[in-house]
């Protein structure tokens, strides 16, 4: 019987265990040129014993950032940043993809530079507001995204993964879930384009395929991975035909090789189809399970053990438990969250930190 805690072969690349640190946003970059501080390497290299560290979102161009202070990957200054990180990884034994993470409509114009102003593929504000750091302020109305537009988002995306690669990354993770612009497009609620890129599930799917076909052309499709989210209503998506529009993006990015598919569950009623999307898909399927107001927990090991999924990602207890795996295999005990450092402070993330 497989177990959690037996090595995995992810295209080419050996994990020592089978748990996956799921993405969280930190908001420790350094906010002039968004750069990781060192507080960001002793953070990731603190969890190197995790199969597959999936780090933060990063946002792959300016005009992607969605928050204050989280970090790029679209210049000389953060490659190099980036890099401090990974090599601090890579000396602990451990393996790590960099998060794409555009936001699109999610942010504030105060968090970006210039004249930049958040984007989306229709001009369809978000409910709710967004923290900056002049405090809380409302989404704004993002620019509807021209056609060309469209495609330089796509290149956006491909030259980011290269990006990562130079900076030492295994691989990356490409953000299509959360609400983010990857979803944006995929979800009819937030996308009312008559183009190509919009209307029936075709279309809707067609920014995302693009944007898994070009960053595995750019970097490989074994060092390339997907998160998704169906049915997630975070930051305001409404999705429509969820099944379908799932099962034919599936279908549309299969042929592609990709190493990985990260599944975030957004309910126990939704693992009918999170089975029929790991049946389909021919690579490593990682699952971020629904677990309610609990953190993922030690039960949920079992996932593995039964076939659901090759890994699963842990996140919150992560934060708390630095070495996790060794504490998933003891059965605990576990740290509690330290909510005060969680966007900042130290990075151990941890209060009353308790012994093997």
């Amino acid at each position: 019987m497989t177990t959690a805690f037996d090595p995995v072969d992810l295209a080419g690349i050996r994990l020592a265990n089978r748990i996956a640190m799921a993405p969280m946003t930190r908001s420790r970059a350094d906010g002039r040129d968004r750069t990781p501080t060192a507080i960001v390497a002793e953070y990731y290299a603190q969890r190197a014993s995790a199969g597959l560290i999936i780090s933060e979102g990063i946002q792959p161009v300016a005009e992607g950032q969605g928050y204050p202070d989280t970090p790029g990957l679209h210049s000389r200054e953060q490659i190099a940043a980036w890099r401090r990180v990974t090599d601090a990884v890579h000396e602990r034994g451990g393996r790590i993809f960099a998060q794409l993470m555009h936001t699109g409509r999610i942010g504030h114009p105060d968090l970006l530079d210039g004249d930049l102003h958040p984007v989306g593929p229709s001009p369809v504000a978000a409910a709710g507001q967004v923290y900056t750091h002049e405090g809380p302020k409302d989404f704004v109305t993002p620019r509807e995204l021209t056609a060309d537009q469209v495609h330089e988002a796509v290149a956006g995306f491909a030259s980011a993964a290269r990006n990562a690669v130079e900076a030492g990354f295994d691989g990356v993770e490409i953000h299509g879930a959360n609400g983010y612009l990857i979803q944006q497009f995929l979800a009819s609620g937030s996308n009312h384009r008559t183009d190509e890129w919009g209307g029936p599930v075709e279309n809707r799917i067609r920014f995302a395929v693009e944007v898994v076909k070009a960053v595995a052309a750019e970097i490989g499709p074994g060092r390339t991975g997907l998160r998704i989210s169906p049915a997630n209503t975070l930051n305001d998506i409404s999705e429509t035909d969820t099944d379908e529009l799932y099962t034919r993006l599936l279908t549309a990015i299969e042929p592609v090789g990709i190493a990985y598919l990260h599944v975030l569950e957004t309910g126990p009623e939704r693992r009918p189809l999170v089975l029929d999307l790991r049946k389909r898909f021919a690579g490593t399927f990682i699952l971020n399970p629904a677990t309610g107001a609990e953190p993922t927990g030690a039960e949920s090991l079992a996932l593995i053990e039964d076939g659901t999924t090759d890994l699963v990602a842990y996140g919150r207890l992560f934060i708390a438990n630095p070495d996790l795996p060794a504490r998933l295999r003891a059965d605990g005990p576990y740290a509690t969250p330290d909510p005060a450092t969680m966007y900042a402070g130290g990075p151990q993330g941890y209060i009353d930190y308790p012994a093997l």
